[in-house]
């Protein structure tokens, strides 16, 4: 049909445009190039121009939200993200904070999540304080050694230009002339949020990505990201970007994993 002929042509002009910029083809390229949501961004040899080349690989967007992620990611002092699991929020985030930190536009490069306790109080945990809460920043490591290698990571957490730390350790700091993530927002209480915001020195960018679905947060508190959805001020200086789960680029399972838990909490919201 017309339809399946339009959707191989452009599935083609993606995938020759990927590899004439970045002389790569991964898996995840194939499987987005036949996407059918998709079709009108992947078309669009422009969409490249926002390619971030690291170290160890070139990230692009793969979708158009993520498109107008890396756009915000960029121009805007405060970025929000929401979404499931799985878009690049805090992947696309790291990736372009890193990318800066080498560019010398800023200083330092700070990476945050609130340490939520799993059902164990971090004093009972064994080891010292670096030892009990890296579990909660692993993730973070993850996408720095992915994106940039360990060598040069480390050398930069090294020398004090990349810290990772847990959102507690932000209080009483006022912080310039850097770029700051914080990931899993939706897991911090609303001093924390405001604390948090208040950090924000000059020359510095603030990037907040969370789940406002998956708050471990204890019951009956209230999560910092879903008050400052209603309460932040509308200006061109804050950006927000809204995942869904279309937009999700790991494994096709987490789409429909997402799916059913998005249909299981609807149910049970319209039966209490």
């Amino acid at each position: 049909s017309q339809n399946e002929t339009n959707l191989a042509s452009d599935a083609l002009k993606f995938l020759i445009n990927k590899y004439l910029k970045t002389k790569l083809i991964e898996k995840q390229d194939l499987m987005l190039s036949v996407k059918e949501k998709n079709i009108s961004f992947k078309s669009n040899v422009h969409n490249f121009g926002q390619l971030i080349k690291t170290p160890k690989k070139t990230v692009i967007a793969r979708s158009k939200k993520q498109s107008d992620y890396i756009n915000a990611l960029s121009n805007n002092d405060i970025t929000v993200a929401l979404g499931p699991a799985g878009t690049g929020k805090s992947f696309l985030a790291v990736s372009v904070a890193i990318t800066m930190l080498f560019e010398k536009k800023v200083e330092k490069v700070i990476l945050s999540r609130p340490a939520v306790e799993a059902g164990e109080k971090l004093g009972f945990l064994p080891g010292d304080m670096k030892e009990k809460v890296d579990p909660y920043l692993r993730p973070l490591y993850d996408a720095l050694y992915d994106l940039f290698g360990y060598e040069k990571i480390q050398k930069k957490i090294d020398s004090g230009e990349i810290e990772i730390a847990p959102l507690a350790f932000m209080r009483g700091r006022t912080l310039e002339n850097s770029y700051i993530i914080l990931d899993e927002a939706q897991n911090t209480s609303s001093m924390q949020m405001k604390m948090f915001l208040t950090r924000l020195g000059k020359n510095s960018k603030m990037v907040i990505a969370g789940d406002s679905t998956q708050v471990d947060l204890p019951r009956g508190e209230k999560s910092g990201l879903n008050e400052i959805l209603n309460i932040m001020p509308r200006t061109n200086e804050i950006g927000k970007v809204v995942f869904k789960k279309g937009d999700i680029t790991r494994h096709r399972l987490v789409t429909k994993i997402v799916e059913a838990y998005n249909k299981t909490n609807k149910v049970l919201n319209q039966s209490e």
